[in-house]
């Protein structure tokens, strides 16, 4: 299944919408705890429950004590570009958001859930899992508690928390509907083993928490599903980018500005759509790639990887999305005159 951002192509009459917010239109265009992070205990909820109510009201009193745990931990960013969300990372003023929330920008407004405004810039951007890191300078923010999404199971209660819409503080709950889906963005980014959530994914949302009933952060809602045939949001879909790759990611880059270690497969070829559609066509090849070193070739067209047919470039890296560096990946290609062939290639890790 193909999903892609923002009006890219459909599939089963569902596209993905990235969720921060454009202006103009109203709306937008849209583990445990990390090292030197203690996990803080959620506070006693401040509302009584309601009589009788029992476990009802038990959950209901878990929902407040999560949002007013995490509340103070979500901030609003605003660029030229519109609006989005982002969680305070670590005591020294970090925040991680989605790389499209801050692409094409340097500074940026914080706005706090006190109403607090600050400044902050760029430390660090991946936009091939479309996370980055902006630093506030001289505030006292307080920073989120980070959970282990593999430990996610499918029906967990999880909240989702944003500024939808510009509506700063919103909270939108559901439960866990899928885990370890492959999404595609219209720009080409492939954002493997992401949150599926029923919890609503709004304009404005990206860059927030996905948060759960122990108050920690198991993912950032990124995309949101619209159905193309009929027009609107497709309710109760939306995905969102594992705490376990956020804490890995975010880490990096605020030690060093980049990305050394990225978890995902690198074949190294430039690729591109064929005509008709029936495959992807090499464009180029990297240098001393493992594309180069198994023997592809710049106007191959590769139709298969381990065996599962690739129509498209898309399709080429969803699959690799889902292979690690270091793996062996089966490559099925077409010469330019025509002869087929089947070469084995071991990925290497996606560079910087």
């Amino acid at each position: 299944m193909h999903l892609s951002v923002l009006g890219g192509g459909a599939v089963a009459g569902l596209i993905l919408a990235s969720c921060s917010t454009s202006p103009g239109n109203g709306a937008s265009s849209t583990g445990t705890p990390k090292a030197g992070t203690a996990a803080t205990a959620v506070p006693e909820p401040t509302s009584t429950p309601l009589a009788g109510a029992g476990g009802a009201a038990a959950l209901q009193n878990a929902y407040v004590a999560v949002v007013q745990h995490v509340l103070p931990s979500v901030v609003q960013i605003e660029t030229s570009q519109g609006l989005g969300s982002g969680i305070v990372y670590d005591t020294s003023g970090d925040i991680v958001t989605n790389n499209h929330v801050v692409e094409g920008a340097t500074t940026f407004k914080v706005t706090a859930s006190t109403g607090h405004q600050y400044t902050g810039s760029l430390v660090g951007s991946f936009p091939a899992d479309d996370l980055a890191v902006i630093r506030v300078s001289g505030a006292s923010l307080t920073s989120a508690s980070f959970g282990d999404s593999a430990k996610l199971l499918v029906g967990d209660i999880v909240m989702a928390i944003g500024n939808p819409l510009g509506l700063q503080s919103s909270v939108t709950a559901g439960i866990v509907s899928a885990t370890g889906r492959t999404v595609s963005e219209s720009n080409g980014v492939v954002l493997p083993d992401t949150i599926q959530t029923s919890a609503e994914i709004n304009p404005g949302n990206s860059g927030g928490a996905l948060v759960d009933l122990a108050g920690e952060v198991v993912g950032i809602p990124t995309l949101a599903a619209t159905d193309q045939q009929l027009g609107g949001a497709a309710p109760g879909i939306g995905f969102a980018i594992p705490s376990n790759i956020v804490t890995s990611i975010a880490g990096q880059l605020i030690k060093s500005g980049h990305v050394t270690h990225s978890g995902r497969a690198y074949l190294g070829v430039r690729i591109a759509l064929t005509f008709g559609g029936n495959g992807a066509l090499i464009s180029s090849v990297d240098s001393g790639s493992p594309a180069a070193r198994a023997g592809l070739h710049a106007g191959d067209t590769i139709t298969a990887v381990n065996g599962k047919a690739t129509s498209s470039p898309e399709a080429v890296t969803e699959a690799l999305a889902g292979l690690a560096p270091g793996s062996v990946a089966k490559v099925t290609a077409v010469g330019q005159d025509g002869s087929h062939r089947t070469v084995s290639v071991t990925l290497g890790e996606l560079p910087a």
